[in-house]
């Protein structure tokens, strides 16, 4: 390499820099960034009257029939495509059979325990509701698949669980705020049910 060479490279990098040493030079990270999600305001229609219970969906989401292999009738998905999330309901008659609603709960809640391996909190809340009716709501952190899980029941007749799910990799902390929108539009579903007879 010519001395010309070596001294224009050299008079390049001072002259792009200061004169002190890169030790000298404090750097600052940046902060995590996430994409921007623009929430809609929440809108809610009523449950077309195909089901044992009535509530009322926020209008974006579209009602589909669950269909997995196993499901049953009257069961459903409230599909958000815009976040690409579901509340996946499943619903069963109790027939007035407290030993067929004690295998309900205890599988219900054996589904929300198989969480706890990745979650970092899991909290329980039991909710009275307009019907007087009574909830369990169930909430997740961390990086599990689902995030929000509910169970109602009057006890005879009626038994529901719902839990929220997404269909991307993307990490929870990024889906704080469409995991909040879809949780309000949870707990309005909650407070509008109303059992069919």
């Amino acid at each position: 390499m010519s001395k010309h060479l070596i001294l224009a490279a050299l008079l390049g990098l001072t002259a792009c820099g200061s004169s002190s040493t890169s030790s000298d030079v404090d750097y600052i990270p940046k902060p995590k960034g996430y994409p921007r999600i623009d929430l809609p305001p929440h809108r809610y229609v009523t449950l077309p009257p195909n089901h044992p219970y009535q509530f009322e969906v926020n209008r974006m989401a579209r009602v589909l029939p669950d269909s997995f292999a196993r499901a049953e009738p009257h069961w459903i998905f409230i599909y958000y495509p815009a976040f690409q999330a579901s509340v996946q309901l499943t619903y069963k008659p109790v027939l007035n059979s407290p030993e067929r609603l004690k295998s309900m709960l205890q599988d219900s809640y054996k589904l929300a325990g198989k969480h706890k391996i990745k979650a970092t909190a899991i909290r329980e809340q039991i909710q009275k509701l307009p019907s007087g009716l009574w909830a369990n709501v169930i909430e997740l952190e961390g990086e599990v698949p689902t995030q929000v899980q509910f169970i109602t029941t009057d006890t005879t007749t009626h038994f529901l669980r719902g839990a929220l799910y997404f269909n991307t990799a993307t990490a929870n902390d990024s889906l704080a705020p469409v995991i909040q929108y879809v949780r309000q539009d949870i707990l309005h579903m909650l407070k509008t049910l109303k059992w069919r007879k």
